[in-house]
């Protein structure tokens, strides 16, 4: 699907027109745009040394998952992102939703961010590992079509080096570690 379709009909700032895409973010507009950066970036500096992976997904939830101070703060400025319409074109909705089947070359880490409480994204293995408020962490090579279900969410994901592909298929053997 063409950006421009994927834009049609998304959430836009009442103050500025953003669409929520990766375009530009007008900080002075929206100074909650500044902090996200700001907490993106000290979270990334925690991290930095570390490979996503089942082990890696585990420390976060259990050092940076709900009910820390960090984890709290950073989806409180997602969600006034979503509201104000400078983060995220759309929500994500029970279902698919439209990043494709992708793989990981380097992994992945996602902070899972309910809208409804019920909310959640299918981890890996495929069918199994559901994960509401909180962190995933695919490992390299780790590749899938999202399934998201219970209702209205936000994923923000971080791509180490900003790898990832859409070359995957569905019937690929995962790797070992995932």
């Amino acid at each position: 699907m063409a950006n421009e379709e994927v834009y049609q009909n998304a959430i836009k700032c009442k103050a500025c027109d953003h669409d929520g895409s990766t375009d530009g973010i007008d900080t002075a507009t929206h100074p909650a745009a500044q902090k996200l950066a700001a907490r993106a970036l000290e979270f990334l500096k925690e991290i930095k040394d570390f490979t996503p992976g089942k082990a890696l997904e585990q420390r976060l939830n259990r050092d940076y998952g709900p009910g820390n101070p960090y984890f709290e703060d950073f989806c409180r400025l997602l969600k006034q992102g979503f509201e104000e319409g400078w983060i995220a074109s759309r929500d994500l909705d029970s279902g698919m939703y439209r990043i494709g089947n992708h793989k990981h070359p380097y992994g992945e880490i996602n902070c899972i961010v309910p809208i409804d409480p019920s909310f959640q994204i299918e981890g890996l293995p495929v069918g199994e590992n559901w994960q509401g408020a909180g962190w995933t962490s695919p490992g390299p090579g780790t590749h899938h079509y999202p399934r998201a279900r219970g209702g209205r969410g936000l994923e923000f994901f971080l791509l180490p080096s900003g790898r990832i592909t859409f070359d995957a298929k569905p019937e690929e053997p995962q790797p070992v570690s995932i």
